[in-house]
């Protein structure tokens, strides 16, 4: 389990964060937090075979495929596909592995432990800052778009 001094420290020494299974849709929660991450200063690397750009970032299909060192990998996927994202996270060097709320792999967990990463899971990582470093509140992202209605 992580500590509050854990997560204080990963989110203050990261500056790059992967987002695994990052949706180019405003409405989806992996937008919300990679947006959310990206207007507080990270830098946000798109992932996911499905698009060529999101957020103003180009898309990568996959971590081996990105050309820069990333601190956290943020994974935005179902815990039985957690595995090989940790395997992935491990072999481009990745300092953390995060696990968003309700995925839990506790095999990614364990080798990804056992080669040196911090391990967060079943947290959201926008949560997580903003509870830690918000201040006067939740600090939401401003999409433009008041409605009740989900989009078509």
């Amino acid at each position: 389990m992580s500590t509050i001094a854990q997560l204080r420290r990963i989110l203050k020494d990261s500056h790059t964060i992967a987002v695994v299974g990052l949706s180019a849709d405003w409405f989806r929660p992996s937008y919300f937090a990679a947006k959310y991450m990206q207007e507080h200063g990270y830098r946000i690397i798109p992932v996911n075979p499905k698009y060529t750009e999101i957020l103003g970032e180009r898309c990568y299909p996959d971590l081996k495929s990105i050309p820069e060192p990333v601190d956290i990998v943020d994974v935005f996927r179902k815990s039985a596909d957690c595995a090989p994202v940790a395997r992935d996270a491990v072999a481009i060097g990745a300092k953390t592995l995060w696990l968003q709320i309700g995925v839990i792999n506790e095999e990614a967990k364990d080798y990804a432990e056992a080669a040196g990463l911090s391990v967060v899971m079943d947290r959201c990582v926008k949560i997580e800052y903003a509870r830690l470093f918000g201040g006067l509140g939740w600090f939401g992202v401003n999409t433009r778009v008041i409605s009740s209605r989900r989009p078509v």
